[in-house]
């Protein structure tokens, strides 16, 4: 073993008790003006300096320049006059020691290394052998020697450490491969025709899509010089079809209305079902005492915000929402919060005439009402037949008087009935706005779905036009809704109706938060008042995704061109409107009708007496059949 092996262990052991000198030295180099008693004396003989410790020990001095120093100076004003004499004698003492008595190490002899200016003349260095038993069974039990090689321990924690090494070259890797890839996104190549795009990990295209949205949002700087913005768009766009599961066509109606920053957000949104809401029916409760039964079964709840004064957004409940005592009294519905909108709108005034077009389930009717104290008039019409059933069925549970229920095409309005004070329109529409209730938009909507839908939202709205009352003293507004976020459906559909219909104008929906309409949208452009209009988004307004437009008819005449080349005609409109002595007349004659017997049906001719006089024959022929057919005598 070398010097530096004995040290080491020499080191494991105790450390060296302290002496008095030690302790006084050590504080009079951390305040020197303190007065120290002098242990060192020292003693001339023969000529020569010597020095004596406090043990009685005396060691030769020998002569030196240092010395001398301390003669000279001890003549000025001797040893007390100098500040640190002592200390500076301690390690002139030392000094003389390293140069004079170098000591011989032997190979069994520990090698202490201690501070040579902190160590006095008067501590004795103990022998390494001087050791204890204990300590010697100590050494063997942790000793470590080459000799007898290394344990099954520790061949696993080497084998543990190779692993974690190789573990973190691998990650630093594949970060090191991660950075190279974001500073420039590669592109999968392009599929020629007849080649089938090959299955992708959805992982891997997940995070395409961030890098892509990435890369387009600095374009210049994070671009493939070899492509073009319009293959990052594609690739963008048939990822996000990939990895939500939608058609490329829905995907690419969607991706256009949002920027960059939201087009994953509305698309997650789409994920997560939206919160659960009630309306409180004020014509049979308060909102609060509604929420302080609810509260008592258990349910969390809150208020659904500022902007509803009835609205009550529900988090848990232990029973279900919807059959619980209070639903089943009438003093709630189950409606979603972007449903109150059209109706808050609309701002139906008592004893008006409203019509709700398509009505049901019934939730905006019965609002309507509510907000109308059951006085007026408001007809709920539906075209179809099964759904009116839940319209029914919500009217006479929540107490609705006042209102008149019909299955009629709303485009035919007009010629049914007319003069409404106010109209609301939520026409029938692809429902993209609540793909998180109805995932099958996802696949199932086509160009020839948008185009019949807003063929059929056109001739509804400009039915409802016409069967508005310009000249109602506290109404003459229409307010046209749908659930979907489309150009096509929304903006595109009023801009129709104010060319053909210049008797009506935007107004302001009252409504105090919601997105702008858009005035203009890749290269069209619509009517300076659009941005009137409002849009609900999921992933903004925690919704279902809603479009509302409120109209004002001025005028029942207006002037409308049907051709370039012809001018301009005057066309009077001429509504049907409400005659109560042509009211009681029809009804008069239907009661008339009903007290009247019902038609004698004809008697059976010759051919149904034969009939009946058979019956008996048949039943014999039956048995004939029967029994042949047992004894399996059928001819074919």
């Amino acid at each position: 073993m070398g010097n530096r092996s004995r040290q080491a262990k020499n080191k494991q052991r105790d450390p060296l008790p302290l002496s008095d000198e030690l302790f006084n030295k050590l504080k009079r180099k951390k305040n020197p003006e303190l007065e120290q008693p002098n242990k060192i004396q020292r003693v001339e003989t023969n000529g020569k300096q010597t020095q004596k410790n406090g043990k009685g020990k005396k060691k030769p001095e020998p002569e030196s320049e240092e010395s001398e120093q301390f003669e000279e100076m001890d003549d000025f004003g001797g040893e007390d006059d100098f500040e640190g004499a002592d200390e500076f004698e301690g390690e002139d003492e030392f000094e003389q020691l390293e140069e004079d008595e170098e000591p011989a190490f032997d190979d069994d002899e520990p090698v202490i290394e201690e501070d040579e200016e902190d160590i006095p003349s008067d501590i004795e260095v103990e022998d390494s052998n001087a050791d204890s038993d204990e300590d010697m069974e100590v050494r063997q039990m942790f000793d470590d020697s080459d000799d007898e090689g290394p344990t099954e321990f520790e061949k696993q924690a080497e084998l543990e450490d190779e692993k974690d090494l190789e573990d973190e070259e691998l990650a630093n890797q594949e970060m090191l491969d991660n950075i190279e890839q974001r500073e420039k996104l590669i592109l999968p190549e392009p599929k020629g025709e007849g080649e089938e795009d090959e299955a992708e990990d959805i992982t891997v295209v997940h995070a395409r899509i961030s890098e892509i949205i990435r890369t387009l949002s600095n374009f210049n700087d994070l671009r493939d010089p070899d492509r073009s913005r319009s293959e990052y768009v594609d690739q963008l766009l048939k990822d996000i079809a990939l990895y939500y599961g939608y058609n490329l066509f829905l995907v690419e109606m969607l991706f256009h209305l949002f920027p960059l920053s939201e087009v994953v957000e509305f698309f997650e949104a789409n994920e997560v079902p939206r919160p659960v809401v009630i309306r409180a029916n004020t014509l049979k409760t308060r909102r609060r005492d509604l929420a302080q039964a609810l509260i008592n079964r258990g349910v969390n709840l809150e208020p659904i915000g500022k902007w509803s004064k009835v609205g009550i957004q529900i988090f848990d409940s232990p029973v279900p929402i919807g059959a619980t005592p209070e639903y089943l009294a009438g003093h709630y519905m189950l409606q979603a919060a972007a449903s109150f909108l059209p109706v808050m709108a609309l701002a139906p005034q008592e004893h008006e005439r409203v019509l709700d077009m398509c009505a049901a389930p019934g939730g905006k009717t019965t609002y309507i009402a509510s907000l109308m104290k059951n006085t007026g008039c408001v007809f709920a019409n539906d075209i179809s037949k099964d759904r009116m059933k839940a319209l029914i069925g919500n009217v006479h549970r929540l107490g609705i008087r006042n209102t008149v229920v019909c299955n009629y095409d709303g485009r035919e309005f007009p010629e049914i009935i007319g003069g409404f004070d106010r109209i609301l329109l939520d026409a029938p529409c692809s429902g993209t706005g609540v793909i998180s209730k109805d995932a099958s938009v996802k696949l199932n909507k086509s160009k020839e779905d948008f185009q019949f839908l807003t063929h059929v939202q056109k001739e509804l709205i400009l039915a409802a036009i016409d069967s508005i009352d310009a000249n109602s003293k506290t109404g003459g507004y229409l307010v046209y809704s749908t659930c979907s976020i489309t150009v096509e459906e929304n903006e595109q559909v009023i801009q129709y109706a104010l060319q053909k219909r210049p008797n009506v104008k935007l107004v302001p929906t009252g409504l105090e938060f919601g997105k702008d309409g858009f005035t203009n949208f890749r290269g069209q452009r619509f009517h300076q008042n659009m941005n009137l209009t409002k849009r609900y988004y999921p992933h903004t307004h925690n919704m279902d995704g809603f479009f509302v437009a409120k109209l004002q008819k001025t005028s029942n005449t207006f002037k409308a061109k049907e051709k370039e080349d012809k001018p301009t005609v005057e066309k009077v409109e001429k509504p049907v409107t409400f005659n109560d002595d042509e009211d009681e007349k029809i009804m008069q004659e239907l009661t008339v009708e009903k007290k009247k017997k019902k038609p004698v049906l004809p008697k059976p001719g010759p051919e149904v007496e034969k009939k009946a006089l058979n019956r008996s024959e048949k039943k014999e022929m039956k048995k004939a059949a029967l029994q042949r057919l047992k004894e399996k005598k059928i001819i074919e």
